[in-house]
C-alpha cells in the first residue's frame, strides 16, 4: 500500500508515513467539503434571502437546485480532463472560479444574479470533489485507500451536517451576504493548502483522449461494468437518501415539533458525529472481517433504519421516533460510503479521474432524485420514510447483484 510523490518517486507506506501526507489526506477531506459546506450552508437563510431578493421562498430555492445540477453535469467534463493534463491545474482552477462565484453571490441584488454566481460557484466545487476521490486514488491503493476515503467521505458528510449551524449564526448575527464570503474564504484557504501540500500527483498524459466520442466511451464502459457501477450506483442511492433527510427534517423538526432554527443547526451537526464513528470503523471493520462483508453490515444496518423511519409514520411523532430510525441509517452510511467507494475506484487507477467524476454525478443525480421524490410527498413523515427505505434496500439489491456477478466470473 503505497503513497507515491510524482515528483520525486518515493515509496511511503501510510502507517510510516510522515506529517506531510497526513496533511495531504486533510487537504482533500476540505476539498472534498468545499462543494456540501456550500450547498446547506443557506438552508437556514432561505427566508430572508427571499425577502431581500423580494422573491418567494419557493423560489429562492431555486439556488440550491440549480447549483446541484451544475455540479453534478461539470464533474463529468472535469474528470477526463484531469485524467489529460493532470490534477492540479483543474483543482486551482476550479477553486479560483468558486471564490469567484462567492463574491458575486455576495453582491447579488437580484434573483437572476444570485443564479449565475451559483452557476459560477458550482462549475468551481465541481472540480475539488470530484478530483478529491481521484487525487486519492492517485496516491493510495488498498485499505490505505479505504482509510483515506473513509476521512474524506467523512468530511464530505461533515459539511452538510455542520453547515447549517454556521449558517444560522452568520444570518442572526451579519446577515445571510455573509455565508458567501466566509464559503469564499474556504475555497481560497482549500486552494493555498493544496498548493503547499499536495501540488501534482497525475503526470499529464497526452495518450488520453478528450474527444467527445471517446469520453462518452468510456463513461459506457464504466455504466456496463459491474465491478463499478454496482458499488457506485449503490453510493448514489443512499446519496439520494440522506439528502431526502436533509431537505425534509426542516418540516418535521421546526413545522412538527417546534425546533428553532439553531436547535435545527444542532440537530444536523449532531448527526456528523454518528457519520463520523461508523467512517473511522469501518476500514478496521473491512480488514477483519473482509471488504465486502463489512460493506454489506453497512448496507444491512442503513435499511434497517430506512424501514424503521417508514414504520414511525405510524406512530405518534416525537424526536425519538424520528432520531432513532436517523442515527441507525447514518451509521450505516457511514460505513457503506468509504467502502464502496474504494470498491468503485480501485480498479481503474488508469481512469481514476473519469471514474471519480462518473461516481460524483450519481451521487449528485441520487442526492437530487431524493430531495425531489420527498418533495412530491404532502406527509414529511411518509416522504422521508417511503423514499429511505425504498433507496436503502435499491442499493441492497444492487450491491448484492453485483456481488453475485463478481462471484460468477
Amino acid at each position: 500500500m503505497t503513497i507515491q510523490n510524482i515528483g520525486d518517486g518515493n515509496k511511503l507506506t501510510l502507517a510510516r508515513a510522515p506529517s506531510s501526507i497526513f496533511a495531504r489526506i486533510s487537504v482533500l477531506a476540505a476539498l472534498a467539503a468545499v462543494g456540501s459546506f456550500a450547498t446547506n450552508i443557506l438552508l437556514p437563510s432561505l427566508p430572508s434571502m427571499a425577502k431581500d431578493l423580494n422573491v418567494s421562498t419557493a423560489a429562492v430555492s431555486s439556488t440550491i437546485s440549480v447549483y446541484l445540477a451544475v455540479f453534478a453535469v461539470g464533474q463529468l467534463i472535469v474528470g477526463p480532463l484531469s485524467d489529460r493534463y493532470g490534477r492540479w491545474k483543474p483543482v486551482m482552477f476550479g477553486l479560483g472560479i468558486f471564490v469567484l462565484g462567492s463574491i458575486w453571490c455576495e453582491f447579488s441584488t437580484t434573483l437572476p444574479m444570485m443564479l449565475v454566481g451559483r452557476t459560477i460557484q458550482a462549475l468551481g466545487a465541481c472540480a475539488a470533489s470530484v478530483l478529491s476521490r481521484a487525487v486519492a486514488r492517485d496516491l493510495l491503493s488498498g485499505e490505505d485507500l479505504t482509510k483515506a476515503l473513509a476521512f474524506i467521505m467523512v468530511a464530505m458528510s461533515a459539511a452538510p451536517g455542520f453547515s447549517p449551524l454556521i449558517g444560522g449564526l452568520l444570518d442572526a448575527t451579519s446577515g445571510w451576504r455573509s455565508e458567501f464570503l466566509v464559503v469564499g474564504l474556504f475555497g481560497a484557504t482549500v486552494a493555498l493548502a493544496y498548493f503547499r501540500f499536495v501540488g501534482e500527483t497525475h503526470r499529464p498524459d497526452s495518450n488520453v483522449s478528450i474527444q467527445l466520442t471517446a469520453i462518452r466511451r468510456g463513461y459506457w464502459g464504466l455504466l456496463t461494468d459491474l465491478r463499478f457501477i454496482a458499488p457506485a450506483g449503490t453510493i448514489g442511492l443512499f446519496m439520494g437518501a440522506i439528502f431526502a433527510m436533509f431537505s425534509v427534517s426542516p418540516r418535521i423538526l421546526i413545522d412538527g415539533l417546534g425546533f428553532s432554527p439553531i436547535q435545527l443547526g444542532l440537530f444536523f451537526a449532531g448527526t456528523v458525529f454518528v457519520v463520523f464513528g461508523s467512517g473511522m470503523t469501518a476500514p478496521r471493520l473491512a480488514i477483519k472481517i473482509g471488504h465486502a462483508r463489512a460493506t454489506l453490515a453497512g448496507l444491512i444496518i442503513a435499511t434497517m433504519g430506512g424501514t424503521l423511519l417508514l414504520l414511525a409514520h405510524w406512530v405518534t411523532p416525537t424526536i425519538w421516533s424520528y432520531l432513532i430510525p436517523v442515527l441507525i441509517f447514518l451509521a450505516g452510511f457511514g460505513m457503506v460510503s468509504p467502502l464502496a467507494t474504494a470498491t468503485a475506484l480501485q480498479p481503474f487507477g488508469d481512469r481514476a479521474g473519469l471514474a471519480s467524476a462518473l461516481l460524483g454525478f450519481l451521487q449528485m443525480a441520487g442526492a437530487a432524485v431524493g430531495v425531489v421524490l420527498t418533495a412530491s410527498i404532502t406527509s414529511a413523515t411518509l416522504a422521508i420514510g417511503i423514499v429511505q427505505a425504498a433507496l436503502t434496500m435499491l442499493g441492497l439489491i444492487l450491491y448484492l447483484a453485483g456481488q453475485r456477478a463478481a462471484l460468477a466470473r
